[in-house]
């Protein structure tokens, strides 16, 4: 835990993959250990591989969690759906961690901020479920739409789409709109939120792009986009500022 004598929160922050871990492929994991040190905070690396007691021994030296991204998928198992044509494989590995780490937070009241992959996961480990195919090319896609989610249907590299912000909730308050421009990078995202879940944001075709705990005082957020790639986004900078002063927080309250 982080004390007077390091001030700065400790930010668990897990591997996107264990083969990514395992071939030492930083490229996108690194954006999220710079966002958590630009907020102020100390991102911990959390591998993938670690054993129940290695695990129990880092987990207690952490004042948060960041859920990382990743190109694998949750198994639609976990939430009991056959599998889509067009899911990619799932890392049990980091399936296992992201329940862990969760697990955790939610027990000793340490706050959450999932991103991508770590927003579909989140949901997955409170019971909701996934839409598992976005597209905007083929048929198979379970979401009608225009916007092109994923990245390699995008035409323009710094491609944004807008998202509508449920008034009242947190996240309006940190957008100060209802409304707001994020980059997108995803072809799964939230059907059914799980429990304790309030959907508080939305695509202009319905995707859910954000959601936020409710069942108890505990910071808990998760977004679709990508704000450890947004450098200098109001928005983006918050949410992670957020997640910091949360950390903080709960550490003065324990």
């Amino acid at each position: 835990m982080s004390s007077e004598s390091n001030p700065k929160p400790r930010v668990g922050v897990p591997y996107r993959t264990r083969k990514e871990e395992l071939s030492n492929d930083r490229l996108k994991y690194d954006y999220y250990l710079e966002a958590v040190r630009q907020a102020g905070g100390e991102p911990v690396e959390v591998s993938l591989g670690l054993s129940p007691r290695e695990f129990e021994k880092l987990a207690g030296t952490l004042d948060a969690v960041l859920l990382t991204g990743s190109p694998a998928d949750v198994n639609p198992s976990l939430y009991g759906a056959p599998r889509h044509t067009k899911a990619a494989d799932s890392d049990p590995d980091r399936e296992r961690t992201d329940f862990a780490l969760l697990r955790h937070a939610f027990a000793e009241h340490k706050p959450v901020l999932a991103i991508c992959y770590g927003n579909q996961s989140l949901n997955t480990y409170l019971g909701g479920s996934l839409i598992q195919h976005i597209s905007v090319l083929d048929d198979s896609s379970e979401v009608k739409t225009a916007i092109p989610h994923p990245a390699k249907e995008q035409k323009e590299t710094n491609f944004r789409h807008g998202i509508e912000i449920e008034s009242g909730s947190h996240l309006a308050q940190l957008a100060g709109s209802s409304s707001a421009d994020v980059n997108s990078s995803h072809h799964q995202s939230i059907r059914e939120p799980g429990r304790n879940l309030r959907i508080v944001a939305h695509s202009p075709d319905g995707v859910v792009e954000a959601v936020e705990w409710t069942g108890d005082a505990n910071w808990v957020t998760g977004v679709q986009w990508h704000p450890e790639r947004m450098p200098g986004d109001p928005l983006a900078e918050a949410l992670f500022s957020e997640l910091l002063a949360a950390a903080r927080k709960a550490v003065v309250q324990s």
